[in-house]
């Protein structure tokens, strides 16, 4: 099992390169992508563990659900198992990042769809297992990190180094929840409070990097023993890297660009 697995994928036109009748320079054929320079024929061929074709509809098309499968799934069932594991979106602001990992109302992403399951599995689970979950969900904005659950929460919360369990962000609220609305509700207040605003490029651009974690504790009585396995799920939508000349940014959006592309 390969400890990093990288994938990529491309989105639809957005209305602004539709208008510009933009082409897709972007192929892809099983797990390979290939890119063809604007303006000649020479292509580029890369390989990743996946290549997600969701620009336009065909047979291979690549649906919120099929990306889940491919990668949430397995990262549950490490998190059953035991592993601390992440998954974290990259790339370009607009490129579909957040909606890979949010997704909308009625398409959902990666991180709705993992958490229902996560709790389908624990609903399906012996009488001799128990579980619980504490849900967090912070923005780092202009390198200060903010808990987005706790509304009165303004200042700069403090990044620590713990000797045996690591980083950790000293006051970022953890909250038990029992079943995915829980989560669900959680997550809806969190990206409410999450730092957006327009460009050029992105009507509804993250300007701040998003971590929704979820620690997983599973108890299990073996004999006159105790067995218990702690889990670590993180889930990170990063802000969109830019170039200022094509975002238009100004003023406190450059300085955001600034601090996002460090």
């Amino acid at each position: 099992m390969a400890s990093v697995k990288v994938a990529v994928r491309v989105r639809p036109f957005n209305s602004r390169e539709a208008s510009r009748n933009a082409t897709c320079i972007i192929e892809m054929e099983g797990n390979s992508t290939q890119i063809t320079q604007p303006g000649t024929t020479k292509q580029n061929t890369f390989s990743f563990d996946y290549s997600f074709y969701s620009h336009e509809k065909r047979p291979d098309f690549a649906t919120q659900e099929i990306v889940y499968n491919k990668i949430g799934k397995e990262m549950l069932d490490h998190a059953f198992e035991g592993y601390n594991v992440c998954i974290f979106a990259y790339g370009q602001t607009g490129a579909g990042k957040s909606y890979s990992m949010m997704g909308a109302p009625d398409d959902r992403g990666i991180i709705p769809r993992m958490c229902e399951e996560l709790f389908q599995r624990i609903k399906a689970a012996g009488a001799d297992m128990s579980h619980s979950v504490e849900v967090s969900y912070m923005e780092i904005y202009n390198e200060k990190v903010r808990d987005l659950l706790n509304p009165g929460s303004q200042g700069n919360l403090k990044v620590r180094e713990h000797p045996v369990l690591g980083p950790y962000v000293e006051d970022l609220s953890k909250l038990l929840v029992s079943s995915y609305s829980d989560i669900n509700r959680l997550m809806d207040e969190g990206n409410k409070a999450r730092t957006v605003a327009a460009t050029n490029m992105n009507e509804t651009s993250s300007r701040s990097h998003g971590v929704f974690t979820l620690v997983f504790t599973q108890k299990q009585a073996v004999g006159t023993v105790s067995a218990e396995k702690v889990s670590k799920i993180s889930l990170v939508d990063l802000a969109g890297s830019e170039r200022a000349d094509s975002t238009g940014a100004t003023g406190a959006r450059l300085k955001e660009g600034a601090n996002i592309n460090k």
